[in-house]
């Protein structure tokens, strides 16, 4: 999975932080509030580059200079602009799929507001969907879902998605594999409540 691996031969995989959004519920740009030391959109771009993706996309939109001031990207890390982000997660997924190298086989899609995804989070799930090539695989919580990896022959459908359904749609027509973690599902910041109480 990582850049040196993929010169190798390798299966290249990517990672998609969607982080366009307008925090209309958090009532300020929440993706660049301070969680545990870091920008709460950090955390996804952290989770990504700490499990080793080829690639690392992050998609922004509302306040799209303030979230990208904050950022600290690796050095596959690059930003790319949905302007239609008003349209809904959608958009965004899709802009996430075009930045996306076509030499990937997959790519793993997060949200930039459960800070609770871990790097091994997305190991675990990496590693099963390359083992398998599902079209989709995800992360199954005790008691939800949790991200997913988009295998490369569902992106076109996925970038023709309308609305603010993400890839739910996408998942009700094609065959899932659920990667099963034995934890509750890292909470979304929806808003400024659900933010994690300082360290003490």
């Amino acid at each position: 999975m990582r850049s040196q691996e993929a010169a190798s031969g390798a299966p290249r995989v990517a990672g998609i932080v969607l982080a366009a959004g307008t925090s209309s519920r958090f009532g300020r740009t929440k993706q660049a509030v301070e969680v545990g030391g870091r920008p709460l959109v950090q955390h996804a771009v952290d989770a990504l580059a700490g499990a080793g993706v080829d690639e690392l996309v992050v998609v922004l939109g509302h306040d799209a200079e303030t979230v990208r001031a904050v950022l600290r990207l690796p050095p596959n890390g690059r930003t790319v602009l949905n302007p239609d982000f008003a349209r809904g997660q959608s958009t965004s997924l899709a802009a996430g799929l075009r930045a996306a190298s076509p030499a990937c086989v997959g790519a793993v899609v997060l949200l930039a507001d459960q800070p609770g995804i871990t790097a091994e989070h997305v190991r675990m799930l990496v590693e099963r969907f390359l083992a398998e090539r599902p079209p989709i695989a995800r992360l199954r919580f005790r008691d939800g879902p949790g991200p997913a990896v988009l295998g490369a022959e569902v992106w076109p459908e996925a970038m023709e998605l309308s609305g603010d359904t993400g890839a739910r749609e996408l998942m009700a027509r094609h065959r899932v594999l659920a990667v099963d973690v034995d934890e509750l599902v890292p909470p979304d910041v929806d808003r400024p409540e659900d933010l994690p109480p300082p360290a003490s």
